[in-house]
C-alpha cells in the first residue's frame, strides 16, 4: 500500500492579485514564503537583487525545488543565486508571481517538496 500526503490540508494558492494572495479563504498581503505545511511573511530584496541569504527561509524548509515569483514580470536575479541553489542540490524556477502560484499548486498536487517565495507587488518591486 502506498501512502501519500493529504493534499486537501496543504496550503494551496486559491487566487493571486497584485499585492496579495489567497490561501483557502484567507487573503494575505505582502510578500510570502509558502509550502504545503507552512506560510510566513517575507521581506526580500528587489527581485533582480535576490541573494541566497534572502531565500534562506525558503531553503530552511528542505525543498527539492523553490519557485520564485518576481511580481508582474519575470525578473532574473544574479547568476550567483542560481549557482548557490545548484550547490545545495535544490532546483529553482524564476517566473512572474502569477505563474509561480500556478506552478507551485501543480507541484504540490504532484507531491513534490516545493516552496514558493513570492514577491507580491504589482511592479515586481518590494516597495509598499
Amino acid at each position: 500500500m502506498q501512502f501519500s500526503r493529504e493534499i486537501s490540508a496543504a496550503n494551496l494558492i486559491a487566487a493571486w492579485e497584485p499585492g496579495r494572495i489567497r490561501i483557502a479563504e484567507r487573503w494575505i498581503e505582502g510578500h510570502v514564503i509558502v509550502a504545503a505545511e507552512s506560510l510566513e511573511q517575507w521581506t526580500p530584496a528587489e527581485p533582480a537583487e535576490l541573494t541566497s541569504a534572502d531565500l534562506e527561509p525558503a531553503l530552511a524548509l528542505d525543498p527539492e525545488v523553490v519557485v520564485i515569483g518576481t511580481g508582474l514580470d519575470q525578473r532574473l536575479p544574479d547568476l550567483d543565486l542560481m549557482a548557490a541553489f545548484a550547490a545545495r542540490g535544490v532546483g529553482v524556477e524564476i517566473m512572474s508571481t502569477a505563474a509561480a502560484c500556478r506552478t507551485y499548486n501543480v507541484l504540490v498536487h504532484e507531491g513534490r517538496r516545493v516552496v514558493a517565495a513570492l514577491v507580491n507587488a504589482a511592479s515586481g518591486s518590494t516597495a509598499p
